[in-house]
């Protein structure tokens, strides 16, 4: 049996999902794949300071435990202003953009492996910005690579590191609200 640890990317399984999914399913899916439970769960994220009573409670929920919610750890981030200029009109404008969550994601990959509390990462992401973080736990600390991801959202740079990949499209009819 192998310890296992999924990390989430957030922001990138609201953005690649065709639709609402429950992050409960999610995780027992995860688990019936993977062959044993989960020794944790991650899921980081950006929200805006202050963060909305719906996006509150729905973080407050992630941390559930079993039924009553998928009983992650929660680490959020605070979202930063980027300056912008429509490359047609030249207009200025301002979005938010997260700040911290890749780096964070990556720095617990490595910081969970470097402490061996995992064989087996599960990583639901499809950032290529993550393959340095991920060539370092495979080839140095001899760890598992898992990605999980959605069709044509997953960096080719990650699936080339994966010991094996779940595609969520494949399984949306289990996980979807």
């Amino acid at each position: 049996m192998k310890n296992t640890i999924w990390i989430v990317d957030g922001a990138y399984l609201m953005k690649g999902a065709p639709g609402k999914f429950d992050y409960v399913k999610l995780k027992e899916s995860i688990i019936k794949i993977n062959g044993c439970g989960l020794y944790e769960a991650y899921y980081l994220n950006s929200t805006p300071n202050p963060a909305t009573d719906q996006q509150d409670s729905f973080h407050s929920w992630l941390k559930l435990a079993e039924p009553k919610g998928p009983k992650m750890r929660v680490l959020l981030y605070k979202l930063k202003d980027m300056n912008c200029v429509c490359p047609s009109c030249g207009h200025n404008f301002s979005r938010q953009v997260q700040k911290g969550v890749d780096v964070s994601i990556a720095t617990l990959l490595i910081k969970l492996a470097a402490l061996n509390k995992y064989d087996r990462v599960i990583l639901s992401a499809g950032d290529g910005d993550f393959e340095s973080a991920i060539e370092y736990i495979k080839d140095d600390l001899k760890k598992e690579f898992w990605l999980t991801g959605f069709d044509n959202s997953v960096s080719a740079d990650l699936q080339s590191y994966a010991d094996k990949i779940i595609w969520l499209n494949d399984i949306w009819d289990e996980i979807k609200k």
